[in-house]
């Protein structure tokens, strides 16, 4: 049997899919037995009918003719272009290249990880909704390990496995891109742009497979990679064309499972620390992968996946949505989503997400790098922080966050002192212990005749504060509504309610692109804030009118501050630059990145996640839903017209300058 524990957090069966692999054979675990029961014991569909089934759709027959009208094309030129996307598109799964994959996975994951744990009431609940409804698997996007180990897990245990959405640029590498399509990957463009004819192949494929059921249909809801590892709000395009055949009465209902893949160490964490510093990730080859095979040789500790609850979309959307307009014209023409349809899709997008982010299991380290990134990087970088420091706040922090709920990978038989040593030793790329101290880890520089300039220093250490921050980013959804809170209450010094409240949404509007919010939660979100705060003791009481803090909650105010404190002097940072200069978006991030980088060396800033592209982009999209910007011009050439007053105003309002009162909000405005 395979290794077994119970998780505290919530006493559900955790199974070590790993510890039964590594007594039996590689390859008798890829050749085993694998007889899934399909959805409503439907009989196989070749890759090659599904193609011919979409092709021949009225749907498309309807699109054809439509642009064949507008391009001047004959109607059978437009269809072979779409058999040719097709073509490019479509999965061919087939069960022995998923054997394959099994047997090549399996080397690979038991080179890379101590632990799989897998939770089995989860997997348990998932077999039995295959067999019910079009099931659709959302798991979280962190590595490019989540890609196959859903398939592996679903194979392992006799449950079909899923087609699933990739990118394109891996299609195009030599064999390996041909093994994955035959795994049942499917390559869709990651720049669709306004090419109907594209749109309208890849949505009724992929509607197609719902409404055959199949097979499971996989999808990344957070579209790339998160390279910061904490959530990102979802992409809507896929979660349109997976719904629609339930929105139209095609399919009586589609289930949604939501699944949290949590690493205690990610194979690519200097990678995407480099990449949000502005240097391109490396293209998907053959021969990049093989170049890669150095990681086999490094330790990556646990991984969990956690399959989270079937969400049934039929009660979900009951009494949000009218599906009566689907009635007035016949289901194969094209339309366009209602308002309520596409703010539904919105809320159940962002309902995942934060289903995802609640199923994820936090490492120690995480804790850890919450606790450093408290630490001046100088001292991280010069002297290093105490162990004993490390420790006891660590622990403080272990016991707050299972206050808050958190579900937490800490060893119950092994010692406190234990586990974080070896927390450390796991994470010997990003700190180091020297005697009782621990410090932080430089990238090396190549030997060089001329010693190198003070950006090339802030750079290195710059990688490590990023690689850092992306494992405190694992566990601060855990922390962000009462961090909000304690930060309206610190800014606004004020204990009113209403006030803190208007400040609390303030940071929402701002920080929208940069943690997910379940849009008309805020009331929910700040009634959590202040419930949380009161359960940890930080505030004394909590009325309709007031918000009173006490004395002893200062330390758990002051720490959840500071875990916002490098997003808001970043934003600071951006504001400021923005109200002095006009710009384009080519030019952007290497003019922020040269005033940041200012800014470090005279010692006015101290946040590295400053230099940080994604946060620079956050700011971007959340001043644009606000209308403090405008974007000019299209693809490469956009410039920015910005609103300096208004960015002027929320920086103001975020440093404390204006009072929140002076927010004059309106049902429908978001400033």
């Amino acid at each position: 049997m395979p290794n077994t524990y119970v998780s505290s957090a919530n006493e559900e069966e955790v199974v070590d899919i790993l510890g039964e692999q590594r007594l039996s054979g590689d390859l008798s675990h890829a050749l085993r037995t694998f007889s899934p029961q399909p959805y409503k014991d439907m009989a196989p569909c070749s890759a090659a009918d599904l193609s011919k089934t979409t092709l021949e759709s009225q749907y498309l027959q309807y699109v054809f003719r439509e642009i064949a009208a507008e391009t001047r094309l004959s109607v059978e030129e437009v269809k072979e272009d779409a058999r040719h996307l097709l073509e490019e598109m479509s999965q061919n799964l087939q069960l022995g290249f998923i054997r394959l994959m099994a047997f090549t996975i399996t080397k690979v994951i038991k080179r890379l990880y101590s632990n799989i744990y897998v939770n089995m009431e989860g997997l348990h609940m998932l077999q039995q909704s295959i067999q019910e409804s079009p099931v659709i698997l959302m798991p979280t996007h962190r590595s490019y390990i989540d890609f196959l180990i859903v398939s592996y897990i679903l194979f392992t245990y006799d449950i079909p496995v899923p087609v699933i959405a990739a990118g394109l640029p891996l299609a195009g590498m030599k064999l390996v891109g041909e093994i994955l399509r035959r795994s049942g990957a499917f390559f869709i463009r990651r720049s669709i742009g306004s090419d109907k004819l594209y749109w309208a192949v890849l949505s009724e494929y992929v509607k197609t497979i719902v409404r055959t059921g199949i097979a499971p249909l996989e999808f990344f809801i957070e579209g790339l990679r998160s390279r910061t590892l904490k959530s990102v709000p979802p992409k809507l395009g896929m979660m349109h064309m997976v719904l629609e055949p339930f929105f139209k009465g095609e399919v009586f209902d589609v289930t949604l499972v939501p699944i949290s893949i949590s690493y205690d160490r990610v194979l690519e964490e200097s990678l995407l620390a480099h990449e949000l510093l502005g240097i391109p990730k490396p293209k998907e080859t053959t021969a990049g992968l093989f170049k890669a095979t150095k990681v086999l040789q490094e330790d990556y500790g646990c991984m969990h996946v956690n399959f989270g609850r079937p969400l049934s979309v039929r009660e979900l959307c009951q009494g949000k949505i009218n599906r009566c307009q689907y009635n007035l014209i016949p289901r194969d023409l094209p339309q366009v989503p209602s308002a309520d349809i596409q703010s539904c899709v919105n809320w159940l997008a962002h309902h995942v997400v934060r289903i995802q982010e609640e199923g994820s299991c936090i490492s120690p380290w995480s804790l850890m790098a919450c606790v450093l990134l408290q630490c001046p990087a100088s001292t991280l970088t010069e002297r290093g922080m105490e162990w004993g420091e490390l420790k006891e706040k660590t622990l403080w922090l272990k016991k707050l966050a299972l206050r808050f709920g958190a579900h937490l990978n800490w060893p119950d038989q092994v010692p406190d002192q234990d586990v974080l040593l070896s927390m450390v030793a796991l994470h010997h790329s990003i700190v180091v212990r020297q005697g009782e101290r621990v410090c932080l880890v430089r990238e090396e520089t190549p030997v060089r005749k001329h010693t190198i300039s003070a950006e090339e220093e802030v750079n290195r250490t710059a990688v490590a504060i990023l690689m850092l921050a992306s494992y405190r980013n694992q566990s601060l959804h855990i922390f962000l509504r009462p961090a909000m809170l304690a930060t309206a209450l610190h800014v606004t010094k004020s204990t009113q309610r209403d006030v803190l409240f208007t400040f609390f949404g303030f940071l929402k509007d701002i920080l929208c692109n940069e943690f997910v919010f379940v849009p008309g939660k805020s009331s929910q979100d700040f009634e959590e804030a202040c419930l949380l705060l009161k359960d940890c003791g930080a505030v004394h009481h909590v009325s309709p009118e007031d918000v009173t803090v006490i004395e002893t909650g200062q330390e758990v105010l002051s720490f959840l501050r500071g875990l916002l404190q490098p997003f808001i002097q970043s934003y600071q940072v951006m504001y400021n630059y923005l109200t002095e200069h006009e710009t384009s978006e080519k030019q952007l991030h290497p003019a922020v990145q040269k005033v940041v980088m200012k800014l470090i060396l005279s010692g006015e800033l101290q946040t590295y996640e400053a230099l940080s592209s994604d946060t620079q982009k956050n700011v971007l999209s959340a001043l644009c839903t606000l209308g403090a910007l405008t974007k000019l011009g299209r693809c490469k050439d956009i410039e920015y017209k910005v609103d300096k007053a208004a960015v002027r105003r929320i920086n103001d309002i975020l440093s404390g300058k204006i009072a929140p009162q002076l927010l004059h909000r309106t049902p429908d405005a978001k400033l």
